[in-house]
């Protein structure tokens, strides 16, 4: 972004200058959309991905961490969204290259990567721009409808070589436990409530089974730059190494990162090139999935282990002196018979080339060549002396190569016509983007130790590819450096949308802003404690094409696997079946409207906005139930619209400014609502689309998308309560008082969008010393607590086994499980701090040009909230054995020199 050939200090007040709008730069006095820019100066310590880095940072975005294993990511969320099953999730673009926002169907981008961010380290980046707006964002028109953030990594800078040396040291903690009921509790409910078969199965241990699987885990952060100048060659090389285990024992993450820029410059200045290069590998061993909901039911009476070696000698229920198959498992034994590793490594290397031309310097000729490829491979292994195995050995290998290739261009064309005081910048350019991804075919093994029967089940290989073509222009006419006039046109084509005919392939996306600079009017003008006063006017349309699988709307085969050969005589043949698909499916559109206000006072150590936005989203795609009598009871479709209103505000404040102290302040807020409009003509007013799967009954979903609701409301029935305030069990209203209760009678119940999003963070300088926090809360967040949804009385009398309940179960004593209860919707509203740091910088204590800080830091300090779960954030705002985020306490020490 910008070739700083100066100290880092005015290399960082550029930064702050100049801000990213997509295929280009402008100062931010001049923007006309809605665009938050974060620099490393500002960004949250502690980060491990680069998202952790602007968390609570900006108005408007949520990033909700996936959970608190080491790499899983976070998912991030511009004003809310604008699709229902359609990716929600911003574009991402690093150093002018869009990521690849296709997910596997387990939910990756990668096999054995949770988060294709988690590959990058965050220590090379520099600086996050948002682009939150239509009228910004609808320059990448087919991936912008849930916004974009540009990601721009550090350079280097002519001069003496510079090196910089990091290292941390943490210790994580988990925030505490789930409100299960300890040994001596458990058996006094079993006496109480429970059948003499259930008193017969009590054991006499207080087993603590989340204290068995949690464990304090170690990790490290270790980061070399070397920055400089070889004869006008601007470069700069990092190495970073970063080791985290994870609170859930067996959990491991290890990530080795190299990072190359080079940036000359050569023809007299004319040419400008920056070539880069990012590579990571990176090691996981993720712990079994069930180890936690299963530490949270199994029986606290029982011990850890018992005499018999088919199970390794872990403790697990037997029936007729068997394993009980439909009990729970021993946690532990999860964790330390089942192993999951994975290695993922990925090489990004990209150049682009600026020629400003000779015979008409006004004119820039930009090319950027870019290469992203990742390979994933792994296997999950299963002990056979486990309850997990029960006498059989199974490894089941996986593997998948995805290759991001990207050719862009463009000429900008930017001159000042002094005769009518206007700056013109024009620009127009084509890119070509092609992403594939492919499995090889392999087979996963099962070996019966009892029998000694090897059963191999054998994997198709698959390989799909996507293309995006576009074509894009834009104009930005600034008028007496007081009105800013902008319009950008992108025409884009995906071959998500080949139905064998061109017919729904393309899509055009415009967008227009206006800006006007109210400080540069005359009477303002004289005002010396006005810094800025600029309204702000944006509308735009932007594109949606990231659905499920790359050719959904293309009649195809698909090979069967092994388990759906079909017999012929003596031999099973392997058979091509008809996918479903449809062939009328195309473009979800966003028209986005926005009005802003800039200001600043006192040379803008009073600063912020505010901004008022509605999003209108047509055609939304979502994978919906269809009639009976196709290929599946299930497609993707366009059927309806949705509309997204909201408030934006960001203040920022520096009170103390001296040669000793400095104190700065940001605050931010974000209000919001979202209302489905309509889902389709063809169905009824009522119609919901079911979403959000719960544990407890198969196949059952506690959210619905509906008309006149707000996307993933909980669909539940009206709880009805006693006179002491305790639920009645199984008693409901009556809503539509036709004598019977039925599914006629849930209504909706809030949803997962929150009243309110808030950020607060602080940073305080004095003398050498510095202390930084950050808080974030977050108001009318509603939970699913499935955890508690899933206890009742009737885990005493099924299955011959015992399992532990949630406390809230003790004190309703629900029969039965009560799965639809409203009462299980809670109120998860929080304030969270998530980072709290105290450094001193002891400066050239090596000598001249050294300097070295050591700092202090905490994260995920303390949360409040009346919720009943350990965590109330949770992404999709259903709880139902969550991997909670850890408490991480930190020291490290920065050295330059």
């Amino acid at each position: 972004m910008i070739n700083a050939q100066q100290d880092s200090t005015t290399r960082e007040k550029k930064i702050e200058e100049v801000v990213l709008i997509g295929y280009g730069q402008r100062k931010k006095s001049d923007l006309t959309g809605s665009i938050v820019s974060v620099s490393s100066k500002d960004f949250n310590g502690g980060a491990t991905s680069p998202e952790q880095l602007i968390q609570g940072k900006a108005p408007g975005v949520a990033i909700t961490g996936n959970g608190g294993a080491p790499g899983s990511g976070s998912s991030i969320r511009i004003r809310g969204g604008a699709s229902l099953n359609a990716n929600s999730a911003p574009l991402i673009v690093i150093d002018g290259v869009p990521q690849d926002m296709s997910k596997n169907e387990d939910g990756t981008s990668i096999r054995g990567a949770s988060d294709p961010l988690a590959l990058i380290n965050p220590n090379d980046i520099e600086s996050v721009d948002i682009l939150k707006d239509a009228s910004a964002a609808a320059i990448y028109g087919n991936r912008a409808s849930n916004g974009v953030i540009l990601i721009t990594t550090k350079k280097g800078a002519a001069g003496k070589v510079k090196v910089n040396l990091s290292t941390v040291a943490s210790v994580s903690t988990r925030m505490g436990n789930v409100d299960v009921l300890n040994g001596d509790e458990y058996r006094t409910f079993v006496n109480t409530y429970g059948p003499n078969a259930a008193k017969a199965l009590l054991g006499t241990h207080n087993t603590d089974w989340q204290d068995l699987i949690y464990q304090e885990a170690w990790g490290t952060d270790n980061n070399l730059a070397v920055s400089g100048g070889i004869k006008g060659l601007p470069y700069r090389v990092s190495l970073g190494y970063n080791e985290q285990n994870g609170i859930v024992r067996t959990n491991e993450f290890r990530r080795t990162s190299l990072a190359v820029n080079l940036s000359p410059k050569f023809l007299n200045n004319h040419l400008s090139i920056n070539a880069n290069f990012k590579g990571s590998f990176t090691d996981n061993r993720f712990p079994n999935g069930g180890a936690i909901n299963n530490a949270i039911y199994f029986d606290p009476t029982q011990p850890v282990y018992m005499d018999d070696p088919r199970f390794g000698n872990y403790f697990e229920w037997l029936n007729n002196g068997s394993l009980n198959t439909v009990s729970n498992r021993n946690p532990v034994s999860l964790l330390y018979n089942t192993r999951n590793i994975s290695s993922v490594y990925r090489l990004m290397p990209s150049i682009q080339l600026d020629y400003k031309l000779h015979f008409l310097p006004e004119m820039r000729w930009n090319v950027n060549l870019a290469y992203d490829y990742s390979k994933g491979y792994g296997s999950n292994q299963t002990s056979p002396y486990s309850g997990a195995g029960n006498g059989s050995y199974s490894y089941s290998p996986y593997e998948q190569e995805k290759k991001n290739k990207l050719f862009e261009t463009y000429l900008n064309y930017v001159k000042t016509i002094s005769s009518i005081n206007t700056n013109v910048d024009l620009m127009a350019g084509h890119s070509y983007q092609d992403f594939s991804s492919a499995s090889p075919a392999g087979e996963s093994l099962l070996f019966n130790t009892n029998t000694g029967e090897t059963r191999l089940t054998q994997f198709n290989a698959y390989e799909d590819q996507l293309t995006l073509l576009s074509f894009y222009g834009r104009a930005i006419f600034t008028i007496a450096n007081k009105y800013i006039l902008t319009g950008s046109i992108r025409r884009d084509g995906s071959s998500r949308f080949y139905n064998g005919t061109t017919d729904n392939l393309w899509g055009n996306f415009p967008a227009f802003a206006f800006a006007w600079k109210i400080n540069e009017e005359g009477m303002f003008r004289d005002m010396s404690n006005l810094s800025t006063l600029k309204l702000r006017l944006g509308y735009g349309l932007t594109g949606q094409q990231e659905v499920a699988g790359m050719y959904p709307a293309y009649s195809r085969y698909k090979l069967s696997e092994e388990t759906a050969h079909y017999l012929f005589g003596n031999i099973f043949y392997p058979m091509y079946r008809p996918e479903q698909y449809n062939p009328d499916l195309t473009w979800e559109k966003t028209l986005t409207k926005n009005i802003g206000l800039d200001f600043g006072f006192f040379s803008n150590r009073i600063n912020g906005s505010i901004d008022l936005f509605q999003k209108d989203t047509s055609d939304l795609i979502a994978y919906v139930p269809v009639p009976a009598g196709g290929l599946s009871n299930y497609n993707t479709k366009n059927v309806g619209d949705m509309t997204n209103k909201g408030i934006e505000f960001t203040l920022n404040l520096t009170p103390v400014k001296n040669d000793n102290t400095t104190w700065d302040i940001n605050f931010n807020a974000t209000h919001y609502t979202s209302e489905i409009t309509s889902l389709s003509d063809a169905v009824a007013a009522d119609f919901k689309i079911p979403v959000g799967g719960i544990s407890g009954a198969v196949g059952q979903n506690i959210q619905a998308h509906s008309v006149g609701h707000a996307p993933y409301s909980f669909y539940v029935f009206r709880q009805l309560y006693d006179n002491s305030g305790k639920p009645v069990p199984g008693a409901y209203v009556d809503t539509n008082g036709d004598g019977v209760l039925n599914d006629m009678d849930k209504y909706f119940y809030k949803s997962s969008t929150p009243d309110a999003l808030l950020g607060f963070s602080t940073k305080v300088t004095y003398k050498k010393w510095d202390f930084s926090t950050a808080l974030r809360a977050v108001i009318g967040n509603y939970v699913y607590n499935n955890a508690a949804s899933n206890s009742s009385l009737a885990s005493l009398t099924t299955n011959d086994y015992l399992q532990n309940i949630y406390r809230t179960a003790a004190d309703y004593r629900f029969g039965n499980i009560q799965l639809w209860s409203d009462a299980f919707v809670e109120d998860a509203s929080f304030l969270r701090m998530d980072n709290l740091t105290v450094g001193h910088n002891f400066g050239e204590v090596f000598g001249d040009r050294t300097n070295l800080r050591v700092y202090g830091m905490a994260q995920n300090v303390f949360v409040i909230s009346d919720y009943s779960g350990v965590d109330p954030e949770i992404f999709g705002n259903i709880d139902n054995g969550f991997y909670q985020r850890p408490k991480v306490y930190s020291l490290g020490l920065n050295f330059q020199f």
